[in-house]
């Protein structure tokens, strides 16, 4: 009998004739948001700078939290005492976690996210330690102890944390390995994930839903496989991760050679993609949800994304806003883009003040929300390529 999951549904409202883009109803034990969508990453139980409420106020709809830091620290097992991670950070909507496999194989101590977007030629992961069938074994960036992960201890401490949506377990290839190597980590992610499943089966209560991974590099005959197997197995969802190339042309590739195999009828989520033009390029293939740590590291750095503006984002830092006393922008709706002259946060971020990222992180947010929105409009009324015009600077 297949594996059910009685409180979640994904239900298609609209397909866009032109392209794969679709409007879509994704209902979870905490809430229903209406798809394409953004996910905030919300990595160690926060969203970097602002709060929930600010995140509300945003009109966010669905964030996510990160498993790899959140088994270090705090632990799956106080999270779970707290009453999992909805009460612990004061999040009531819909929320999804990743499985740690992007952590602990590309990044290490946060040095190789670049690789596996291939824009480097190479780092030495020296946190990871051994990997083979069974799991791997990496040293904790927080106090260096060893720590063991299988697909099974992956799935259970993501039980722990309580999101409503996870991801099965699986390795996340950098750019630099070849074909052998990224065929043999596709079949064991593969093999893994069936490992998930059935951990994932033993402790189900209808509370969360599980989302296959498909892999495969770069080549399309892998990733074909790779999506096949996900379609035929009983995952929720379907997520396109590993390694995505080092062009914008190789990322649509990967996504082109993943999803006319995948299960049409489940939700489609992009793992860490999230800048304005990838939200226009792969809605239009049929991708529902995104997720990346781009707008809020943006706003820690300055800088804010906006409507029609060469390179989508103006750096607050620059010597042009020392004087503008206009704000970010009205048509947001919220106090971080309405209320605050660019002269005032060029002026917060010249003396290190910590508001200064905050406004643009909650700005950043709701833009990006808006822009969401903005698509799901868009593809409703077949206008979608006119919608990218007003958006992105050409």
């Amino acid at each position: 009998m297949a594996l059910q999951y009685p409180n979640f549904a994904f239900d298609i409202q609209h397909t866009d004739p032109k392209s794969g883009a679709r409007i879509g109803k994704l209902t979870t034990p905490h809430g229903t948001i209406e798809t394409p969508n953004y996910i905030f990453c919300g990595t160690k139980a926060t969203v970097k700078g602002v709060t929930p409420d600010q995140l509300r106020e945003a009109k966010t709809d669905i964030i996510l939290a990160n498993t790899y830091h959140l088994m270090l620290q705090p632990g799956a097992d106080l999270v779970e005492r707290m009453g999992g991670l909805h009460k612990f950070m004061g999040w009531d909507g819909p929320m999804l976690t990743d499985s740690g496999g992007f952590q602990v194989f590309s990044l290490g101590e946060g040095t190789m996210a670049n690789e596996i977007k291939g824009k480097a030629k190479g780092h030495d992961n020296k946190s990871l330690l051994s990997i083979n069938e069974e799991g791997c074994v990496f040293k904790s960036y927080i106090d260096g102890r060893k720590i063991k992960l299988t697909p099974e201890s992956a799935t259970h401490i993501q039980q722990q944390l309580g999101a409503d949506l996870f991801m099965q377990f699986d390795e996340c290839t950098p750019y630099h390995v070849d074909k052998d190597y990224t065929a043999r980590s596709m079949e064991m992610s593969m093999r893994w994930g069936d490992r998930c499943l059935a951990e994932f089966e033993r402790r189900h209560d209808g509370s969360q839903a599980m989302y296959g991974i498909i892999q495969g590099g770069v080549h399309e005959d892998l990733r074909k496989i790779s999506a096949e197997y996900t379609a035929s197995r009983d995952f929720f969802g379907t997520a396109v991760g590993g390694c995505l190339g080092g062009t914008d042309e190789e990322m649509e590739l990967v996504v082109r050679g993943s999803l006319p195999f995948a299960d049409p009828s489940r939700p489609v989520h992009f793992l860490g993609i999230g800048q304005l033009k990838d939200i226009f390029r792969f809605v239009r293939l049929g991708v529902d949800t995104f997720d990346c740590v781009i707008p809020t590291r943006l706003a820690r750095h300055g800088t804010a994304f906006m409507k029609g503006v060469p390179g989508e984002t103006i750096n607050l830092k620059n010597a042009r806003f020392r004087e503008d006393n206009t704000p970010l922008d009205e048509d947001n709706g919220v106090s971080a883009s309405c209320n605050f002259s660019k002269a005032y946060i060029h002026h917060l971020f010249k003396a290190h003040e910590m508001l200064g990222m905050q406004i643009l992180a909650q700005h950043n947010i709701a833009i990006l929300n808006r822009l969401m929105r903005e698509v799901r409009e868009a593809i409703k009324a077949g206008t979608l390529d006119e919608l990218e015009k007003e958006w992105l600077f050409k």
